[in-house]
């Protein structure tokens, strides 16, 4: 099995991966679709079904499902852009993609949020059609948002887990059982065979100058929102609270009596500068998802600006560690919220960063494994039930909470030998069936918990 790096990390758009890039990524995917078709279209329509349908409107999908199809791609988005291309298709009901023909498109009619029929292959469904004069598809494909920006089409999502296309790589581990067998075969740390395998896919000069860029971007995005303030779009006003906890944090550096646990505020505002720039549709990174874009990116900083000895040389090691562990996860179970609740996002979050803080503050494989499987387990059973479909109550907190449990987690594995009574792979699918069993009121459809209880307006 082989997940790389810039597969689980990929620069992107808010507010989700699954519900703004994921349908960007398809409706891009469809517009090669046609260009390769021998038919002339005249006119394109859309659908969207279940938890797309039921919280699109909140995650932007209707938005991001036009701009797709008119050529937008979210690692090059470009915000002003958009907006024009967005008020022109709105205003004269056509979209004219690059190497296609003028093709009619009135957003009112065209998409469709169908909220009764649910596609089987996945909890985030859309069909993309294409039509002939008459109005007649002649051009249709499904295709799922499977968490983190990743797309398949039908055919792709049955045709199974284990297909890949590519060079054969040196360490092909699929479970964590065989992550630490590998490891201690060849004597190399978690981070040392992956980049092995990203070498034989994408060559180390790519590795390199791609993971300072991943840190880069996430770095920026905390840096944003440690800086802005005001209240976030979808109609909750919910105020930035990031600008405001930061200042005073800034303010209390060097106090003699400042608290002990005023760490935890420190990883916290982090995370929450970047969740609440993903709210805003700012420019984050997927780590695993954009949901829980904040986790990873907060502990990184807590690392490189708390921890002595620190150094961004280690950067590449811990985000190669987090890949790793990211890649078990999503094949093994799931870092889709809508299918199996943010115990897949946030825990996934989680269990990643704290595989990566541990790998740089020395820990050996079997610790880095422990360090996931904790912070993953006590993630286990949680809903997504963001309040009015919006990514922000209670996500923007609970990035915060993950990046804490996740330091927690990886400081408990150094203090141990890396021995446990629960296996991370146990772990993972207890995740797995813990998603499966849960309603699917509590998997980002906001028809229940929070999102019931708490008036949204």
């Amino acid at each position: 099995m082989f997940l790389s790096v810039f597969d689980m990390f990929k620069v992107g758009i808010g507010p989700s991966s699954s519900h703004t890039m994921g349908p960007m990524v398809a409706a891009a995917r469809f517009l090669d679709l046609m260009r390769a078709s021998p038919f002339a279209f005249h006119g394109l329509r859309a659908s969207l079904h279940g938890s797309l349908a039921f919280t699109g409107v909140g995650h932007a999908t209707d938005r991001a499902t036009i701009l797709g199809l008119a050529g937008f791609v979210p690692d090059t988005y470009d915000a002003e852009k958009a907006e024009h291309a967005l008020q022109e298709i709105r205003t004269s009901g056509k979209i004219r993609p690059q190497g296609l023909p003028e093709l009619a498109f009135d957003p009112a009619n065209d998409l469709v949020f169908d909220f009764d029929t649910v596609l089987p292959g996945h909890a985030n469904g859309m069909m993309l059609m294409a039509t002939d004069a008459q109005g007649d598809v002649t051009l249709r494909e499904t295709y799922y948002s499977i968490g983190g920006g990743f797309v398949m089409t039908e055919a792709e999502l049955a045709e199974g887990k284990d297909t890949e296309e590519g060079a054969p790589i040196p360490f092909p581990f699929k479970t964590a059982a065989q992550m630490l067998e590998m490891s201690q075969a060849s004597g190399r740390t978690i981070a040392e065979m992956k980049r092995s395998n990203e070498a034989a896919r994408g060559g180390v000069d790519n590795l390199k100058s791609g993971t300072r860029r991943l840190w880069q971007v996430m770095n920026d995005c905390i840096e944003r929102g440690l800086t802005t303030e005001g209240v976030l779009p979808g109609g909750l006003a919910v105020k930035r609270r990031a600008k405001g906890i930061y200042d005073k944090l800034l303010q209390e550096r060097g106090m003699n009596l400042t608290a002990p646990h005023t760490i935890n505020d420190w990883m916290s505002v982090y995370a929450m500068a970047v969740n609440e720039e993903n709210a805003a549709g700012g420019q984050v990174v997927t780590a695993p998802t954009n949901g829980a874009a904040g986790v990873l990116p907060a502990t990184l900083r807590y690392y490189l600006d708390h921890v002595p000895g620190a150094s961004e040389a280690h950067v590449e090691d811990f985000l190669l560690t987090a890949a790793a562990i990211g890649g078990l996860v999503k094949f093994n179970a799931s870092i889709s919220g809508a299918e199996a609740g943010c115990q897949a996002e946030v825990g996934s979050a989680a269990a990643m960063a704290a595989a990566g803080l541990c790998a740089v503050m020395g820990g050996s494989p079997a610790q880095v494994e422990n360090a996931a499987e904790i912070a993953l387990e006590h993630h286990l059973g949680m809903t997504c039930d963001p309040i009015k479909g919006l990514v922000q109550v209670p996500c923007i907190e609970r990035n915060g909470l993950g990046a804490i449990k996740a330091v927690s987690a990886a400081s408990l594995a150094l203090r141990g030998d890396g021995t446990h009574l629960v296996p991370l792979d146990a772990c993972i699918e207890t995740m797995r069936q813990t998603g499966a069993d849960m309603s699917e009121k509590y998997k980002e459809t906001s028809l229940g918990g929070l999102a019931v209880n708490v008036p949204n307006c």
